[in-house]
């Protein structure tokens, strides 16, 4: 999210507002399998990502493609190679609906994964589960990603990434009266609120001020600001992309406010921001929704570091999903016996055992859930000379994870 630029974000509010109801009617086809495929055909796989826009997200899909990519150079899947299929929504609603017919009724695809889409869970999600395909999305963003049974991303999302970072503001870091400031973009009002409410629930605690009245069009964050301190805020969360947090923090600067944690989601955890930062970065607590991608010397992620590196792909926390889903969706294509269809790739999803893995703090899960948010856990890092420094070795998780 670290390219959504401010005045971009009003664009996203519009286009975030188009009813999934609205665009994901229409004739699903009359067989979720692919048509005339054989043992011997490719195994298409397909990803609807924004690469243009009002945001771009392009190292979601890369990353799978590399993971692919690296299948299919050692053989493929039982000897069948994988054709990934990227294709870009441009953050349109009605781009992302044509996609996803395209991918399901005309390449035939057998299942989605590593999609990093402004929209493409709350347009499509309906159309997929009406449609017998599944989704493992690389970078889940809009409220549709985490309330599909279709859908399942290997992230821990911007909502339950605020619960978490609550629960880590005061149960681990103690902070003691907590504010909220949330940038609302389309209908994610109620899943900010939820987030909060989740929060409250788990600790019996409540924010000091709970303010989403923000939207992308905001750009004076000195009033809000200025509220917090005289308010007595210890710690707030704001959930702003990353041109909108490196803003908020240079307010805090410019008007001397100091003294004040400003818990930020994995938007914020960039290399630009932690640089835009400077020494006004004293204050800021970032949330890693994987094994926080600058710790160079984690076991977990020397794969992923090392075929990002290879394949030229940026290192960041969307890579880091988009190498996940991938990884995933080859586990299950490597465990299904027989013909490898969007029926049994569906039908070993559903079935799945949870996969471990050391880039995140909970395992991946599909299911026959109606709803799926498995990634219950998240690191901290914060800045450091520059760079971000990884606070919290241990994963974070909440109650129940």
């Amino acid at each position: 999210m670290g390219k959504i630029s401010k005045g971009l974000a009003a664009g996203a509010l519009a286009l975030l507002t188009v009813s999934a109801a609205a665009c994901g009617s229409g004739d699903a086809g009359s067989s979720g399998d692919a048509k005339g495929a054989t043992s011997s055909d490719p195994i298409v796989v397909g990803a609807i990502s924004s690469l243009s826009g009002p945001a771009a997200f392009p190292e979601a899909s890369q990353a799978a493609k590399a993971v692919f990519d690296r299948v299919n150079a050692e053989g493929g899947v039982n000897g069948r190679k994988i054709s990934y299929v990227s294709v870009d929504d441009k953050g349109d609603p009605s781009t992302a609906a044509q996609a996803s017919r395209d991918l399901i009724q005309n390449k035939n695809a057998v299942a989605l994964a590593g999609g990093a889409s402004l929209l493409d869970c709350q347009v499509n999600g309906a159309f997929y589960a009406q449609s017998g395909i599944s989704s493992i999305s690389g970078t889940g963003i809009d409220p549709g990603c985490f309330t599909s049974p279709a859908i399942s991303p290997v992230n821990t999302g911007p909502f339950l990434g605020t619960t978490v970072t609550l629960y880590h503001a005061s149960e681990v870091l103690k902070i003691d009266k907590l504010c909220g400031f949330f940038v609302i973009l389309g209908g994610t009002s109620e899943a900010y609120k939820g987030a909060v409410d989740q929060w409250s629930k788990i600790t019996g605690k409540q924010l000091l001020i709970n303010d989403r009245s923000l939207s992308g069009n905001t750009t004076d964050y000195t009033p809000y600001i200025l509220r917090a301190r005289d308010a007595g805020c210890k710690g707030v969360v704001f959930n702003g992309t990353e041109p909108m947090s490196v803003g908020w923090v240079n307010a805090a600067k410019a008007q001397g406010v100091t003294g004040i944690k400003w818990l930020v989601l994995t938007s914020t955890y960039t290399d630009a921001a932690v640089k835009a930062f400077g020494d006004a970065g004293k204050d800021v607590v970032a949330l890693s929704e994987f094994e926080p991608y600058s710790d160079t010397t984690s076991e977990a992620t020397k794969d992923w570091r090392a075929l990002m590196t290879q394949n030229k792909v940026p290192l960041t926390s969307f890579a880091e999903g988009g190498y996940l889903a991938a990884t995933n969706l080859v586990t299950v294509l490597k465990g299904i016996k027989g013909d490898i269809t969007r029926e049994s790739v569906t039908a070993a999803l559903k079935a799945l055992t949870p996969i471990e893995s050391g880039m995140v703090g909970t395992p991946y899960a599909f299911g026959p859930d109606q709803a799926h948010s498995s990634n219950r856990a998240a690191k901290f890092v914060q800045p450091d000379n520059g760079s971000w420094k990884v606070m919290t070795p241990d994963w974070i998780r909440l109650p129940n994870a």
